[in-house]
């Protein structure tokens, strides 16, 4: 599970990371995170698929929601008796907290 999530959540931290250095130009001597490239990479990407390059990003990001989405349900369904665990013992505990707040209150 621990390099399901890394193998996961690499590319998307990579991705991003290039996104955001090459959108505001911040290359640091590096060809890759210049905004030529951004736009390049995008302008090839868009004819590629044959809609503009402007409407690119919003549908990356829509898809990594989506996985990402995927992904938690995943580990949810898989930590699902941790999970129901920890919920039953802090609906319990609100309980007890509960009642000795109603005894304390009798006269």
């Amino acid at each position: 599970m621990k390099w399901f999530l890394i193998l996961w959540a690499g590319p998307v931290l990579l991705l991003g990371a290039w996104y955001g250095l090459s959108y505001y130009d911040m290359s640091f001597g590096f060809f890759m995170l210049t905004r030529q490239t951004h736009d390049l990479v995008f302008q090839i990407y868009g004819n590629v698929l044959g809609i503009p390059p402007e409407n690119l990003p919003p549908l990356v990001a829509r898809a990594i929601a989506v996985d990402s989405l995927i992904v938690l349900s995943i580990v949810a369904f898989r930590k699902r008796k941790q999970i129901a665990a920890w919920w039953w013992a802090r609906q319990l505990s609100v309980a007890a907290v509960a009642s000795d707040d109603s005894l304390s209150r009798a006269p």
